[in-house]
């Protein structure tokens, strides 16, 4: 149900899926927004999707249905919409839902696992907000054997291109002569951190996948499947 109540532009283009609320911003910004026939570029503006024509490039905004999906990425795909060198996207993945779906966040293209994909922009922006530190579990197997005293400067935080992380959750899985399976869990979400991390302590990493948001697991959903997400799952990421 809508209330009555007029919203922030911005908020209401991330609720459409239009982008997440920073990138909505940044349209309006740019001018491509437009209420009631109007180019609208002031920050407060306030509207309301179902009594105004909010347009974007000049075609009307559908408030259509949310829908929350859990994929298991392969290698080989880039978390993005397109690609100008023409790798396999993960939208090629879902190509079955007739909405246009995004990517929370991204994965790095060797880095397979759980990525969650939606229409509902403000979503995507609780997940990414430190605020709400939601939990993202990874499985790395790493080169050699990491040192306790190693294990614990990961877990305390390690600096990386300037910035500390936030203290991480460890634990050594499975360990043979040349390799070490270790889980990993952080709250942050850096460019290739996980693997930075390990980088940072002289272990490289050979395989990486991503198992869980919160307390939303893979389980037994295979490489390049999805599944549709219930009130419960979203629950799940958070808890």
């Amino acid at each position: 149900m809508h209330s009555l109540v007029e919203e922030r532009l911005q908020k209401i283009l991330a609720k459409a899926g239009l982008a997440s609320r920073r990138g909505a911003e940044q349209l309006i910004r740019e001018g491509r927004i437009q209420v009631n026939g109007q180019v609208v570029t002031n920050m407060g503006c306030k509207a309301h999707p179902l009594r105004d024509i909010i347009t974007f490039d000049g075609k009307q905004i559908s408030f259509e249905h949310r829908v929350y999906i859990l994929l298991n990425k392969p290698a080989g795909y880039v978390t993005t919409l397109s690609d100008p060198q023409g790798r396999p996207v993960v939208t090629d993945l879902v190509a079955d839902i007739p909405l246009r779906l995004f990517p929370v966040g991204r994965l790095d293209i060797e880095t397979e696992g759980a990525l969650l994909m939606t229409n509902d922009g403000a979503l995507t922006n609780s997940i990414l907000h430190p605020r709400f530190e939601v939990k993202k579990t990874y499985e790395a197997l790493v080169s050699g054997s990491p040192s306790s005293s190693a294990l614990r400067h990961l877990s305390q935080g390690i600096e990386i291109d300037g910035i500390r992380t936030r203290p991480a959750k460890i634990r050594v899985l499975n360990k043979t002569h040349t390799q070490t399976l270790i889980e990993i869990v952080i709250h942050e979400g850096k460019k290739r951190q996980v693997r930075k991390m390990f980088q940072a302590v002289h272990h490289k990493v050979l395989h990486l996948k991503r198992v869980a948001y919160g307390k939303l697991t893979l389980g037994t959903l295979a490489s390049g499947k999805y599944r549709i997400l219930t009130e419960t799952d979203i629950k799940k990421i958070f808890s």
